[in-house]
C-alpha cells in the first residue's frame, strides 16, 4: 500500500514525522536507491527498499489493536495538548502500539474512550457517529419527576431514566444521577435545556459506546478489546435511515 514517506519512517521508529520531513528535505532518504527530496512522495513499505538517515526501514505488518480506556476528569481526550494539560498519552505509557482516540469526550467528563490504530474502522465510526448510541450517567442539580424525564427527554430527543442514587440521603434533598441514552451532539442540547429549567448538569460520565461498556475498568486504566466485541460500533445503513426519519419527525414539533 502506497503511503507518504514521512509516515512510513515515523512508524518504523527512525524519527518523528516532523523529523522525517526534515530528513527528506535534506536528501537523507532514498527509495530503491534513488534520493527523494519531495515531501509528497509515496512508497510501499512492504515492497520498496527505503533508507532514512543511513538506516533501512524494516517493514513489519502492524497488528490492529483496540482499546477501551476509562478517562478521568481533567484529561484531554487527545494525544497532545498545546496548553500542556494531561492527555491520554499519559495514561498509555508503556503501551507498544501507537493508537488514536475515535470521537471526543469533554475535558471535565469521565468515562469511556475508544482508541485504535485501525484507520478503516475509525473512519467508518466517525462517518456514522451521529447514529452510534452513547450512554451517559449525568448528575443534575435537584431532582426530576417522571413527567420531567418524559417531557425533557422528548424535547432533547434522548431516553432518560433515574439511577439508583449512590450518595443520596433518605429524607434529604440531593442532586440526582440519571442514565441518558443519546446520539451525536445531543449532550450540548441537554445542557442547554437543563440550564434553562434550573437543573444544570453538574457531572458527566460516558459508560457506554455502542455495545461497549466501561463496567469493570478502573478510572485511569484500559483494557484490550477483541475484534468480536466491535460489532456494535458501526451502525448499519438501515439504522442510519431510521435515525434520520426520527430526527425529522422531532424537528416538526
Amino acid at each position: 500500500m502506497q503511503e507518504r514517506l514521512q509516515k512510513i519512517i515515523a512508524r518504523a521508529g527512525i524519527a518523528s514525522r516532523r523529523h522525517a520531513e526534515e530528513l527528506i528535505r535534506s536528501g537523507q532518504v532514498s527509495v530503491n536507491g534513488k534520493v527523494v527530496t519531495e515531501l509528497g512522495t509515496k512508497a510501499d513499505a512492504e515492497k520498496d527498499k527505503i533508507v532514512a538517515a543511513g538506516r533501512e526501514v524494516r517493514w513489519e505488518k502492524q497488528r490492529k489493536v483496540y482499546l477501551l480506556l476509562h478517562k478521568p476528569a481533567e484529561v484531554v481526550s487527545s494525544l497532545a495538548d498545546p496548553e500542556g494539560r494531561k492527555t491520554l498519552r499519559n495514561l498509555l505509557r508503556g503501551f507498544p502500539e501507537r493508537v488514536y482516540p475515535v470521537g471526543n469526550l469533554e475535558y471535565a467528563a469521565t468515562g469511556l474512550v475508544f482508541l485504535t490504530n485501525d484507520g478503516e474502522l475509525a473512519a467508518r465510526m466517525l462517518k456514522a457517529w451521529d447514529a452510534l448510541e452513547q450512554t451517559y450517567h449525568v448528575k443534575i442539580k435537584g431532582m426530576l419527576t417522571r413527567n420531567d424525564l418524559e417531557k425533557y427527554g422528548q424535547e432533547i430527543g434522548v431516553k432518560m431514566q433515574t439511577l439508583r442514587q449512590p450518595d443520596a440521603s433518605r429524607g434529604h434533598a440531593a442532586n440526582y444521577w440519571y442514565e441518558v441514552k443519546m446520539r451525536g451532539a445531543q449532550l450540548e442540547r441537554m445542557r442547554n435545556v437543563m440550564f434553562r429549567e434550573h437543573h444544570p448538569v453538574e457531572k458527566v460520565m460516558r459508560v457506554g459506546l455502542g455495545t461497549l461498556s466501561i463496567e469493570g475498568v478502573p478510572r485511569g486504566r484500559y483494557r484490550l478489546l477483541e475484534e468480536k466485541e466491535l460489532g456494535g460500533l458501526v451502525a448499519s445503513r438501515k439504522e442510519n435511515r431510521k435515525e434520520k426519519r426520527e430526527n425529522r419527525k422531532r424537528s416538526k414539533y
